[in-house]
C-alpha cells in the first residue's frame, strides 16, 4: 500500500479501500469490509454507511457492491440496531438503520436482479421489523420504500407476500402515517429528535424547513404504503383483505398533497381495485367513494383519468352499474369533449361508447335508469349526430348559425350587465343550441359565461358542470383560466377544498402565462382574490389538518373558513373570431374578447 493510504489512522478504512488502485485488491478489501462491518463497534461507522448511501443514490444500477455483499451487510446492521440498543445509542449509530434500509431501497429500485439478490440476502425480515415501528417513523418510511420495490417484481413479490403481516402493516400505516408524524414530530418542536431533524434537512435548515420536510416525508410514507398495497391489489387473492369498507372510504382523501403531487396515491389504488370484478362490488357499495370519484373525474387533478376509468368500469359491470350510474352519468357527460388526457387517448370516445352501451342494455321495461339519466345520455348521442350533420352543411349555413349564436350571446351579455342573471343564463343556453359544435372557442366562452351566471344564482353544481365542459373543450385541456377560477369558486361553495385549491393554483399559473392584460400577473403579483382563496384552501386541505384537530393543534370551529367574497375580477368573456375557417376546419387564430365586456 502506498504512503498516502498508509497514513490513514483507521485500519481497513472504507474510504481508503475505495482508493485502492489494484482492482482485485480493491474488490477483496470491499468484500472483507462488508463482512466485518456488522461485528465492529468502532466509532465513526456512520461515515462509511453515509458514503454508501450517497453512492447507492447516485449509481443505483452499479452491480459492484451488490456482488460483494452489501445487502447482507445492511441487513445485519439493521438487526444489530434492533437488538443492541446500547450500540444504537452510541456515537452516531442511531443513523445507521435508516441509511441501511435506504441503501437497500435504492439498489432495488430499478433492477429485478438486484431485488432477487436482496431477498436471497435476507433483507425482508429486518425491514418488516422496521415497518412494525420498532424504531421510529423515519425508519418506517425507508422500510416501506424498500419493501415496495421488492414487491414490484414478479420474481420477488411472492417472497414479500409470504410474510402475511406486511399487507396488514401497510394498510395500518397508510391510514395512520400522517397522525404518527404529526404527533411524534411536527406538533412539539422542542421534542423533535435531533437525528430526525438532521436527516430531514441535512443540517441545512431550521424549524421551518424541518416542518416542511416532515410534511413531505409523511406524505411519502403514506404514498409508499399505498404503492406497496397496490402491488398486492393486482392479485385477486388479496382483495378481500384490502377491500374493507373502513379502509376504502379513506382512499380518496389520500392524495399526496402539494408536496407529493407526482403520486397517484389513493386514487391509483382505487383504480387497481376497480380493475378487478371482485374489487368493484365493495367500491360500488360505498356512496362516499363514488361521490369522490365523480369529483376527481371532473377536476384538474393529474390523476383525473384514473377516476374516469373507475367510473367506466363500474358502469360496464352489470352487478355494479345500478349502484353508480345515476351519480356517474352527469359527470361523464360533461367530459365527452376530452380527446386525450396525458397518455390516455380518445377518452371522450370511450365515455360515449360506454354510455351508449349502458343505454342499450337498460332499454327494456325493467330499466334501472331514471328518465333524467336516459335523457342526458340521449341528448349526448344527439349532439354527436348533430356534429356529423354539421359536417355535411354548406359553409354559408354554418356561418349563419354562428353569427346568430353571437347575436344571442351578446343579448345575454346585455342582460347580465343589467342584472338579469336568469335571463342571461337562458340566452347563453340558446346560443349554445345554435353555435356549431366545431366552434370550440366560442362554446368554451358560452359555457364559461353560463357557469358564472350559475355561480351568482348560487347554483354551484351546475356551475361546475358548465365550467368543466368549457375546460374539456379548451385546448390545452383544463387550462382555460376564467373557467378554472369560476369552478374554483363553485368547489369552494360546496366545501371541496382540494378541488378548489388545485383549480385556483392552475388559474394563477395560467394568469402568469397569459397575454391578456386583464389576466396577466403584473410584476408577478398574484391577484388578491386568488391569493385569499389559495391560502384558505391550503389551510383547509392541509395534510396534517385531521391529525392536528384530533391532537388539539387546530380548532375546527371557524378555522380556515374565514369569509371569502368570491369576487371574480376577470373580464366577462366573448369571442369575436369565427372558429370555422374557409376550408371548413377549425381556425387557429387566437381567441379575442369584445370591448364591451364588463367585469364581474
Amino acid at each position: 500500500m502506498d504512503k498516502a493510504l498508509s497514513d490513514c489512522p483507521y485500519p481497513g478504512c472504507f474510504f481508503c479501500v475505495m482508493k485502492e488502485g489494484n482492482p482485485s485488491k480493491r474488490r477483496a478489501s470491499i468484500l472483507k469490509f462488508f463482512r466485518e462491518l456488522p461485528s465492529l463497534d468502532d466509532d465513526g461507522q456512520v461515515l462509511p454507511i453515509s458514503g454508501l448511501w450517497n453512492t447507492a443514490m447516485a449509481h443505483p444500477n452499479d452491480p459492484e457492491f451488490i456482488e460483494l455483499g452489501i445487502f447482507e451487510c445492511m441487513a445485519s446492521l439493521i438487526w444489530k440496531g434492533l437488538k443492541n440498543r446500547r450500540w444504537l445509542s452510541h456515537d452516531q449509530n442511531i443513523y445507521i438503520p435508516y441509511y441501511a434500509a435506504h441503501i437497500i431501497g435504492s439498489y432495488t429500485m430499478n433492477m429485478e436482479e438486484f431485488a432477487e439478490r436482496a431477498v436471497h440476502a435476507g433483507v425482508i425480515p429486518p425491514l418488516i421489523e422496521l415497518l412494525r415501528g420498532r424504531l421510529t417513523w423515519v425508519e418506517q418510511r425507508v422500510a416501506i420504500r424498500a419493501l415496495g420495490h421488492l414487491a414490484t417484481y414478479s420474481s420477488t413479490f411472492s417472497s414479500v407476500a409470504g410474510h402475511g403481516e406486511i399487507l396488514e402493516l401497510s394498510i395500518q400505516l397508510a391510514v395512520s402515517s400522517l397522525e404518527i408524524v404529526y404527533s411524534h414530530f411536527y406538533q412539539y418542536v422542542d421534542r423533535r429528535l435531533s437525528y430526525h431533524c438532521d436527516l430531514l434537512t441535512r443540517g441545512m435548515g431550521g424549524v421551518e424547513m424541518e416542518s416542511r420536510k416532515a410534511e413531505e416525508w409523511s406524505s411519502q410514507l403514506q404514498c409508499w404504503s399505498l404503492q406497496l398495497i397496490n402491488c398486492f391489489a393486482f392479485k385477486p387473492e388479496f382483495l378481500s383483505s384490502i377491500c374493507k369498507p373502513e379502509f376504502l372510504v379513506k382512499l380518496p382523501g389520500m392524495w399526496g398533497g402539494l408536496v407529493n403531487e407526482n403520486s397517484p396515491a389513493g386514487i391509483g389504488l382505487l383504480r387497481t381495485i376497480c380493475h378487478h370484478k371482485m374489487g368493484r362490488g365493495p367500491v360500488a357499495n360505498c356512496p362516499v367513494i363514488i361521490e369522490a370519484l365523480c369529483n376527481i373525474a371532473c377536476s384538474s387533478d393529474d390523476w383525473q383519468y384514473m377516476a374516469i376509468d373507475c367510473l367506466l368500469w363500474l358502469i360496464q359491470d352489470s352487478s355494479t352499474c345500478h349502484k353508480v350510474v345515476e351519480k356517474a352519468v352527469p359527470v361523464l357527460v360533461d367530459l365527452v369533449e376530452i380527446s386525450n388526457l396525458g397518455d390516455q387517448k380518445k377518452v371522450g370516445e370511450s365515455i360515449i361508447t360506454v354510455l351508449e352501451e349502458c343505454l342499450q342494455a337498460q332499454s327494456g321495461a325493467r330499466s334501472l335508469l331514471s328518465s333524467h339519466t336516459k335523457d342526458q345520455i340521449e341528448e349526448l348521442l344527439s349532439s354527436r349526430q348533430r356534429l356529423k350533420w354539421e359536417k355535411t352543411m354548406p359553409k354559408e349555413d354554418l356561418h349563419i348559425k354562428q353569427a346568430t349564436s353571437l347575436v344571442v350571446k351578446l343579448e345575454g351579455n346585455s342582460l347580465f350587465s343589467s342584472g338579469n342573471i336568469s335571463g342571461a343564463t337562458s340566452k347563453y343556453s340558446e346560443a349554445l343550441a345554435l353555435c356549431p359544435m366545431r366552434s370550440k372557442k366560442e362554446r368554451v366562452i358560452l359555457y364559461s359565461n353560463r357557469a358564472q351566471c350559475h355561480l351568482l344564482l348560487q347554483q354551484p353544481l351546475v356551475a361546475i358542470s358548465d365550467a368543466t365542459r368549457a375546460l374539456c373543450l379548451h385546448s390545452p385541456i383544463n387550462r382555460h383560466a376564467k373557467s378554472l377560477w369560476r369552478r374554483a369558486q363553485a368547489y369552494d361553495m360546496l366545501g371541496l377544498e382540494k378541488e378548489s385549491l388545485l383549480d385556483a393554483i392552475l388559474f394563477i399559473n395560467e394568469c402568469s402565462q397569459s397575454s391578456d392584460p386583464d389576466l396577466s400577473l403584473r410584476q408577478n403579483k398574484v391577484p388578491d382574490y386568488a391569493e385569499r382563496l389559495v391560502k384558505k384552501q391550503m389551510r383547509a386541505a392541509w395534510l396534517f389538518r385531521e391529525a392536528a384537530i384530533k391532537h388539539g393543534g387546530v380548532h375546527c370551529e371557524g378555522d380556515g373558513h374565514e369569509v371569502y367574497d368570491g369576487q371574480d375580477d376577470s373580464e366577462w368573456e366573448t369571442a369575436s373570431e369565427s372558429d370555422i375557417g374557409n376550408d371548413g376546419k377549425e381556425s387557429q387564430v387566437d381567441e379575442e374578447e369584445d370591448d364591451d365586456e364588463r367585469r364581474v
